[in-house]
């Protein structure tokens, strides 16, 4: 009685988390997209932000159909609405790797030339690099199209004499390579995001050292930009290694089923969701402005 108790508790929980995170999704595709209406263009940030918010959008609506579709054993259809829920989370991943990049190109003091050169063309870059983490999102959820396709086989052959050495491999191969490839797919942009950010700390501090040496005693500009980028980088790694850790747990020990538990992972993976929609909303002046005028922000300091 008490775990259907729970269950019944995490599913609301999960349901008003699904609702919120739609809202939020679609607060910032409707503003960002009435924007550009209005004046034909969005800066860079603006770009992956809009991005940001149709995956998550698109995430939360896969999610929601595979949680109670699976009550009605629709397997074929669930399939397909999964390899979309993959696609557009590990495009998420892309474009916060994506993000904590630009964020680190336009703050970090370094004067490496490569930096340098990565400043100057950053802003004619970001639409390139949109595309570019488009198209490795599509090659990188090709392996769990065959799987799909090879269990569709399965099912359908299973009664069939004379199968079990094909089915022996299939399961070595889901086994082996399908699980290695699904957290080496999300450990690249986790990488590089961590890289991101070590370096955006990296040229606070050598800048706080700077500032030191000259004897100044006043918070600029600049000491600014890195602690506002800092906070938003602190929330996308808690979502990210959160995320890797919800992955690896899931594909290596599978602990969890469809009763309480399994609702609160569910609830815990997009709560970090959640908050990562509200950070993006508050890292964004054009999306900051809006919430205060409808006086859901806060108030400017």
């Amino acid at each position: 009685m008490v775990l259907i108790q729970l269950t019944i508790f995490f599913f609301i929980i999960y349901v008003l988390e699904s609702l919120t995170i739609i809202a939020q999704s679609s607060f910032m595709v409707a503003v960002l997209g009435r924007r550009w209406m209005q004046v034909k263009r969005l800066s860079s940030v603006e770009m992956i932000l809009i991005s940001l918010g149709i995956c998550h959008f698109c995430l939360q609506w896969t999610s929601v159909l595979c949680n109670f579709g699976s009550y009605f054993n629709y397997n074929y259809t669930l399939w397909n609405i999964a390899i979309i829920w993959e696609f557009t989370n590990i495009l998420t991943f892309w474009l916060t790797s994506l993000l904590a990049a630009f964020y680190c190109v336009k703050i970090s003091s370094f004067t490496h030339p490569i930096f340098l050169w990565l400043r100057w063309r950053i802003l004619r870059l970001v639409p390139w690099l949109l595309v570019g983490t488009l198209i490795l999102s599509c090659v990188a959820v090709i392996p769990s199209v065959i799987r799909n396709r090879k269990l569709k086989q399965l099912i359908t052959m299973k009664h069939l004499p004379g199968n079990s050495t094909w089915t022996e491999r299939f399961h070595l191969f889901e086994q082996y390579f399908f699980k290695v490839q699904t957290m080496g797919v999300l450990l690249v942009p986790f990488l590089l995001f961590l890289a991101s950010m070590v370096l955006v700390m990296a040229s606070l501090i050598r800048h706080r050292e700077q500032m030191q040496q000259h004897n100044s005693g006043h918070c600029n500009s600049s000491t600014q930009a890195h602690r506002t980028a800092l906070k938003s980088l602190a929330t996308f790694f808690i979502v990210f290694t959160s995320y890797f850790l919800i992955l690896v747990i899931q594909l290596v020990i599978k602990v969890f089923d469809n009763g309480s538990l399994y609702w609160l992972w569910e609830v815990i993976i997009y709560a970090l969701i959640s908050i990562h929609s509200t950070s993006l909303m508050l890292s964004s002046p054009t999306l900051k402005r809006v919430l205060k005028m409808k006086g859901w922000g806060p108030e400017a300091t």
